[in-house]
Parts: C-alpha cells; structure tokens; sequence
C-alpha cells in the first residue's frame, strides 16, 4: 500500500477509533486497528466485537492495500507529527510513516488476515436525525443506567421511534429520565431498540467532532449509526449489538399528577443548597424537602455530624390546596437531574413520599427527570 492523507484528518479519526480497541489475552488482534488503503480513502476500522467502527478518510492512493498494526501505539505516534500530509507504505508487514520534514518511523504489522470480520447490515429504510440533538439527548441520560445482571435491559439506553417522534431513555429503577427529539420525517412504522451504556459513550464521543446528520439502521441484533461525508460517501459507520430483552413500560411511572408545581428560578442557588446539605444527609444520602407558604425548606441531619437548614424561594405553578407538603429524596440523585438541566430556571413537580417527582427545564418540556422519593419508616 501507498497513500497519502492529511495529518489533521488522520489524528481526528485515529483519537476515536483507538478507543473502541482493547487489550485480550485470548484475542490480541483486538488491540490492533486495520488500515486499508483503497481507490480514493484510507479506512480505519476497530472491533471489540460488541461494537465496531469503520471510518474513511479521503486520501490520495497509488497503490491499495492493507495492514493490521498496534492501536495505542500508533495513535501516540500520530500525535507526534507535525507536517500537514503523512504518507503510509507498507513493505514486508511493516507500516512505514513520512513526513514532509523528511522523517520517517516504521512500525511493525501484524497480519491483517487475523483481524475480526465485521459483522454487515442491510441498509434500507434508514431514519436520519441531527447529529447534535442525538448528542445533546445522550449527554442528558448518558449516566443514569446502573449494571444489572438480573435486568440487563436497563443497563443500557433505550431509544424508541414513534411517527415523527424519537424518546430517548435511561433508568436505574430509582430515577429516569426522558429526552424527546422531533424528527423531520415520518418512521414508516414505528420501533425500538436498546443500546449498551459503552456505545453510548462512544457515540458521544464520535458526536463530538462530528455534529452532523446520522442515518440509522438497525436489524433483530445490531444497528448502525452512519455518517455522511461531503462527497456522499460513508464517511463512519459505527455499529453496536443490541440488548436483548424488553424494556420496562417506563411511561407508568411518570407521575400524571402532584401536588406541588413550583418554579425555581435560580437553580444555580438550589443546586448549591442542596450540595450543602448533602453534606450532612448520613448514610443514605436523605434530604428532606417540605413545601410551605412561598419558601421550599430544605433540612438535613446527621447525629455524627450535625444539622443544615435553608430556604429557596418558589413561585406556585398553579392552585395549591395542601398547606405544606413533606418529601425526602437522595441528594446526590437530586443534583443529577440539576446538572442536565441547562435552563437557569426549573419546573419542580413533587408529590409525597409514596410518588415520583419531576424536574423540568423552563422552555424545554422535551426533558424530562423523574426521581423516586426516599419512603417513610
């Protein structure tokens, strides 16, 4: 092989490809990226065989060919090159590297016929979404899902397209939250599918240095995520195998009614409210809030360490009847929801200590965060 690409181009795809490799003992070759020069691109491709990626770079080829070589290895070197272009050759299972300030690093191969077959899927009826409000959506729920062996599915991050709607999901049975994404067009008929935590991250990850419109395609055990590039290529494709099971019929627990509607207008000021008295909530991480007059009252207390008190100022989101309402939550599941929220002001819907609460962002009702309340001895 014979090619040469710009370094800029090549660190960029390099930094996240690399990621998805791993070390493995029984498997070394997944430690390694493949590296094909073809007509027009130099594909890079990854597997840990629960996820795979493939990305093409434009790149000028004299001769095609391939190579399999050390991923962490070869991102370092990458990131040592200064010159603009880098041209890659092979010769006798070695990568050879040169710049244009002449200097030139040659790596040792591995061969390229062990490397992982990386599992097809029929693209047809692919649904394209932005990019950023795929991101945006990820980064809201990306770190609500515990690892369950028991309930694998909720482990992962539930994706659900329904007619011109997508709702991304993620729970850990004690809190959940929802992010909706208008779609452009119509889903010829609706469908779901449940991605692990892992591919999440590395969605974002991909998302991060390429914001643009993905097409998605999926079967009974996989989905692809596709990105487009300028000249209508593939430029990536990354795909991930599926969770199997049924998500839980999470719309049930999203409370209907509460007794309580307050706007919180500084947030910034509840969240470090609510900091503080985590630092005298105890074991269980229990902060009381009650609900009276115009103020929430937020109290904790620890017999090893003491007593917090404080006071946030509330505006009534409609007719309250009850004089004062009393919940607890964990504080720690409290600032989460807080921290994916970016308005500055806050919808805070609670009930008591048998019913969920929400948090909802001020002119953005596409997110949702419902947590579950500390219940009473």
């Amino acid at each position: 092989m014979k090619t040469e690409i710009l370094k800029e181009k090549l660190n960029q795809s390099v930094n996240i490809v690399e990621s998805l490799t791993k070390k493995n003992i029984n498997l070394p070759i997944l430690s390694n990226l493949l590296i094909e020069a073809k007509k027009n691109f130099l594909k890079l491709s990854a597997t840990n065989l629960e996820n795979s990626i493939v990305w093409n770079i434009l790149a000028k080829t004299e001769k095609e060919g391939k190579i399999c070589i050390p991923a962490s290895f070869f991102k370092s070197l990458v990131n040592f090159i200064k010159s603009e272009k880098v041209s890659l050759n092979s010769d006798k299972g070695n990568l050879i590297l040169k710049s244009q300030n002449k200097e030139e690093t040659q790596i040792q191969g591995v061969d390229p016929n062990d490397f992982p077959i990386i599992p097809k899927i029929e693209k047809k009826n692919p649904t394209e979404i932005e990019g950023e409000k795929i991101k945006e959506a990820l980064e809201q729920i990306i770190n609500i899902p515990s690892t369950s062996q028991v309930r694998p599915e909720i482990s992962g991050i539930y994706f659900s397209f329904q007619k011109n709607k997508l709702y991304i999901v993620a729970t850990d049975s004690f809190r959940l939250a929802e992010k909706v994404i208008e779609l452009n067009n119509k889903v010829e008929k609706d469908f779901s599918f449940i991605i692990p935590q892992f591919t999440a991250k590395e969605l974002i990850s991909i998302l991060s240095v390429k914001l643009s419109k993905i097409k998605i395609y999926f079967d009974s055990n996989q989905v692809m995520f596709e990105w487009v590039g300028e000249g209508d290529y593939p430029e990536i494709q990354f795909s991930s195998k599926l969770i199997e099971g049924e998500y839980p019929n999470y719309e049930e627990i999203i409370p209907k009614k509460h007794l309580v509607s307050l706007l919180i207008e500084d947030k910034d000021d509840f969240q470090n409210k609510i900091r503080k008295a985590g630092l005298f909530s105890g074991r269980i991480s229990e902060v009381k809030i009650t609900f009276k007059g115009d103020n929430l009252e937020i109290f904790s207390q620890n017999t090893d360490v003491g007593m917090n008190k404080s006071y946030i100022p509330v505006k009534k989101q409609e007719k309250i009847k009850e004089k004062e309402v009393k919940t607890s939550f964990n504080y720690k599941f409290l600032l989460d929801g807080l921290n994916n929220i970016k308005s500055s002001e806050v919808i805070f819907n609670f009930n008591n200590n048998e019913e969920p609460a929400s948090l909802i962002p001020v002119g953005d009702e596409s997110y949702n965060y419902i947590i579950m309340p500390i219940k009473s001895n």
